[in-house]
């Protein structure tokens, strides 16, 4: 499960870095980079919310 979250939370991440060097490219409209620039940060905050800072259970010996 946790495997699964970081990569949803991997495309999260992408969707905020990619959308402004489009931009800056001149691939992607300003409406479109703010849209899928919010979907990314959504999307990441839900997804890193359940594994980033959780710790493995080990065992004691």
């Amino acid at each position: 499960m946790k495997t699964i979250l970081q990569i949803i939370s991997l495309a999260g991440i992408l969707l905020t870095i990619v959308p402004p060097i489009l931009f800056f490219l001149g691939k992607m409209s300003h409406s479109s980079q703010n849209f899928w620039m919010l979907a990314g940060a959504v999307i990441w905050f839900a997804s890193a919310f359940f594994w980033l800072g959780s710790k493995e259970k080990t065992e004691n010996s």
